[in-house]
């Protein structure tokens, strides 16, 4: 369990969030735009349609059917572009790596529990490599300074 590598799977996962993010902004954004240019081909080239179709029908039909025929068809033909322009995205290698960073974090968050559970049940296994070092050169340290005191009260007795 290293420190690094919880961060860099942090940083995975945080990328993978904010690309996948992006991926459905810009998907809603593209969804949005299809949906007010239907409109928009709706509002004017189904008017022109309509009266011309309206104008065929009264001569077959009466006034009534025939708007109640249009009116079917329109429907039909804005729940069709609705269906086109909610489509899903397609980015399943984006949720693969998304998965496998969280795996990756959640084997990093097990390893940190383990150790985590074993400096407490044996704080000497993990502490006392940490105090090898220090206590060592502390030891040293105590060891040449009465070595270096007698050799300087030496020269002091010698000058009396």
């Amino acid at each position: 369990m290293n420190t690094e590598n919880v961060v860099k799977h942090l940083r995975v996962l945080w990328r993978t969030d904010r690309i996948i993010a992006e991926i459905q902004m810009r998907h809603m954004l593209i969804g949005l735009g299809l949906r007010a240019f239907a409109a928009l081909i709706a509002a004017f080239g189904l008017l022109m349609l309509e009266l011309s179709a309206y104008f065929a029908l009264v001569q077959i039909w009466s006034a009534i059917s025939a708007a109640a025929i249009l009116g079917a068809v329109n429907f039909a033909i804005v729940a069709i572009l609705f269906l086109i322009a909610g489509r899903p995205p397609s980015g399943r290698e984006l949720d693969e790596i998304h998965g496998s960073s969280i795996d990756a974090l959640q084997i990093e968050a097990r390893a940190l529990q383990s150790q985590v559970s074993a400096a407490i049940h044996n704080p000497l296994n993990s502490v006392l490599p940490l105090l090898i070092v220090p206590l060592i050169t502390i030891i040293i340290k105590s060891l040449r300074k009465p070595a270096a005191k007698p050799a300087a009260t030496a020269t002091a007795a010698e000058q009396k």
